[in-house]
């Protein structure tokens, strides 16, 4: 089958799908057809010469993802702590061109401390507390006077589907959102990974010098402990979403200072934690 690529109409981003090859079944009849498909590729990350993760993202924005993840990881408190930051130009294969991000910190720091298993991946028990303790001895619960309209949070599900062309196209790619107070899209980002996107929101904020602490981050997807954690790191007071939250991402964002605002659809929300924020 084939694997057309397809290119996106605005140069400064990369691929986000793919054209692929399928057989369209139907109960009387089988067709050849075309499809697009979100754009999947592994990212690894190296620390000044270390390897430090990869990530499953969507190829486009890196250098955004890879600030907005090393300082929701905790691994840099600003843009200030890092030396320099791009892909490598020396592969060892073909395919790994363009998915090694290089990053030299202005000081050295101990990798074995930023694990990625860190966090647990359930709200279950001691796991949910030693999450919980870690995010707050790490960052630090939120102090913020922000108030928001309840009309701004519910017209964001509208301008957050008007900006994803991609998931138009191929239903597979996430979205996150920067918006003021206001209403106004900051910035927006698609990527198959929800975490993704919201490193890539974040990272385009740091680099840009945008002030988090007076934004709202809106996604497309679950609210879960691990998007909280990274809201809180980021410093953004209000994290609102369309679907659900977890009962985890909901005790974190009482703790933290988080204002949690799931199921924003078609006028109505449900406020988990901090309510006072929306007005």
């Amino acid at each position: 089958m084939s694997d057309e690529k397809t290119r996106p109409s605005d140069p400064g981003t990369s691929e986000l799908s793919r054209r692929v090859g399928l057989v369209h079944l139907e109960p009387a009849a089988a067709m050849a057809r075309l499809d697009e498909v979100a754009h999947e590729e592994p990212l690894e990350v190296q620390i000044d010469g270390a390897s430090f993760a990869v990530v499953m993202r969507t190829p486009g924005h890196d250098e955004e993802l890879g600030t907005g993840f090393l300082l929701t990881e905790g691994v840099i408190g600003s843009l200030a702590d890092v030396e320099s930051m791009q892909h490598c130009t020396v592969v060892p294969v073909p395919e790994a061109e363009d998915n090694v991000l290089q990053v030299r910190l202005k000081k050295p720091i101990d990798l074995s401390r930023f694990r990625r298993n860190l966090f647990a991946s359930s709200s279950c028990g001691v796991c949910g507390k030693a999450t919980l303790e870690n995010a707050l001895r790490t960052s630090g619960a939120l102090q913020s006077t922000l108030k928001v309209p309840r009309a701004m949070i519910a017209s964001l599900p509208a301008v957050l589907r008007a900006s994803q062309p991609a998931f138009a196209s191929t239903g597979g790619l996430h979205a996150a959102a920067l918006f003021s107070v206001a209403g106004q899209a900051l910035v927006v980002r698609e990527d198959v990974g929800r975490h993704n996107a919201v490193d890539k929101v974040v990272g385009h904020a740091l680099r840009e010098g945008l002030p988090l602490v007076d934004c709202v981050l809106m996604v497309s997807g679950r609210l879960s402990f691990e998007l909280v954690q990274k809201a809180v790191a980021a410093r953004v007071p209000v994290l609102a979403g369309i679907s659900a939250p977890t009962s985890l991402a909901v005790r974190m964002a009482e703790a933290l200072g988080v204002t949690l605002v799931g199921f924003v659809r078609e006028g109505s929300m449900n406020v988990y934690s901090h309510a006072a924020r929306i007005t």
